[in-house]
């Protein structure tokens, strides 16, 4: 199976602490890679987690609070000392980020190198917003105090194998193998057909990734997070505090498992945890109470999917 990997490079919360760093992650599909949101000190955790620089030609931005995208300048500079000639695309919530970003890149990146190339996301309806022929990224409408979404990540079926025995009993020849795999049959040496189900076995099925950043609690996500294999979702609050979470726009541990356990997700991350809180057990206590499979984000985790 192939590599569908996620770092967490940092999960924390709105100011970098002792325990945490602010919020980034870079999804690895492939070897293909995909930074979602890039707080301060992105660069560094990429560099730690030996993830290539080369490889990383889109970033997916939620929101334009700093958490979530005051390494941006750092990242494009890094990008440029080192040499980089590909084009980099960047993804944001209305056009803001382009209007604020480019002066930065015109005085601290004069001359750059490379083209950054800025691309205006809707964040009130879902949207596909990147495809190729791996994968497809589409938006998830969030409720923040400014333009937030989210972002899903669906793996795309890959061709099935083609049965070595038929290819042996049949001598299919190389240069068919692909036009089976892609759907065709095969005649043998006596004019017998033989159809495309028979000379296959499926392939796996298609995985999926959603990342859930600053929200308001919103149940109406789950009929689009039905079934993803890995959901992340902020949990900034504990219930005890669902009152202050509302307020500001956020979700709790509990609300956070009330949406995966509806959507029948396979596997649950909550972060973006408040720095009131000592004890970040009591997130996971209670988003396991609803939902037992679920575990605390924290910087550097790995999640195969």
């Amino acid at each position: 199976m192939e590599k569908f990997d996620i770092h967490i490079l940092g999960c924390g919360s709105a100011l970098p602490t002792q325990k945490h760093f602010p919020t980034s992650q870079v999804v690895d599909l492939r070897d293909k890679l995909f930074m979602i949101d890039c707080a301060e000190g992105s660069q560094l955790l990429l560099r730690k987690q030996k993830l290539k620089f080369s490889r990383l030609n889109h970033i997916f931005i939620s929101h334009l609070h700093g958490d979530h995208c005051f390494g941006l300048i750092g990242l494009l500079s890094t990008f440029d000392l080192l040499g980089r000639t590909s084009k980099l695309h960047l993804y944001s919530p209305g056009d803001d980020l382009e209007r604020l970003l480019r002066p930065q890149i015109e005085y601290f990146c004069r001359g750059m190198g490379y083209e950054v190339i800025f691309h205006s996301v809707p964040y009130k309806e879902v949207t596909i917003v990147y495809e190729d022929r791996t994968l497809t990224i589409e938006t998830i409408p969030l409720k923040h105090r400014i333009p937030c979404c989210g972002y899903l990540f669906r793996e795309k079926a890959s061709l099935p194998h083609i049965r070595k025995d038929m290819i042996d009993f049949l001598k299919i020849p190389l240069y068919a193998i692909n036009t089976i795999k892609e759907g065709g049959g095969w005649v043998d040496e006596e004019g017998k057909m033989w159809e495309h189900e028979k000379l296959v076995l499926p392939s796996y099925t298609p995985r999926s990734y959603a990342y859930c950043s600053d929200t308001l609690y919103r149940p109406s996500l789950t009929e689009q997070l039905s079934s993803v294999d890995l959901l992340y979702h902020e949990a900034t609050f504990t219930e005890a505090a669902a009152k202050r979470a509302k307020e500001t726009y956020h979700s709790t541990a509990k609300q956070a498992a009330s949406i995966a356990k509806a959507a029948k997700v396979g596997r649950l991350v909550i972060g973006h945890f408040s720095a009131r809180y000592d004890d970040e057990q009591v997130f996971l206590k209670e988003a396991q109470e609803l939902f037992p499979n679920t575990t605390l984000a924290k910087d550097g985790l790995k999640i195969s999917i």
